[in-house]
């Protein structure tokens, strides 16, 4: 269960670095569009795990393995702006979140199901 603290600190973090994401540093994606799932923080506050899912890209992992490469700059973009707030910068480390495809997977998956009307 985290704490109250670590899911402010959690939420600053998202609501920044989506900022960095769409503004920023969009030059870096093209035109990939990004979006900040979920971040978790660890209790001591020093490493944030960002869940990132893509969209108008053909592959994830590419663009995923462009988004670790250059944590160090978005670790460096993110504690410029929350250096007022928060004395930790957080080390950022970045996974894919395929939640919504599947999500997507599976309802084709039902729809697909023949099951027969039941009879009175």
């Amino acid at each position: 269960m985290d704490s109250r603290r670590q899911l402010k600190y959690a939420k600053l973090i998202q609501k920044e670095l989506s900022e960095i994401f769409q503004k920023d540093k969009k030059s870096l994606f093209g035109n990939a569009f990004v979006t900040i799932t979920s971040v978790d923080v660890s209790p001591d506050l020093g490493l944030a795990k960002v869940h990132l899912s893509f969209m108008l890209v053909e592959d994830k992992n590419a663009i995923l393995a462009l988004t670790q490469e250059n944590a160090k700059v978005f670790r460096q973009a993110l504690g410029a702006k929350i250096r007022n707030v928060a004395r930790i910068v957080p080390e950022l480390a970045f996974f894919l979140d395929d939640s919504a495809e599947y999500a997507i997977k599976m309802d084709k998956l039902i729809s697909d199901l023949n099951i027969p009307k039941e009879e009175k």
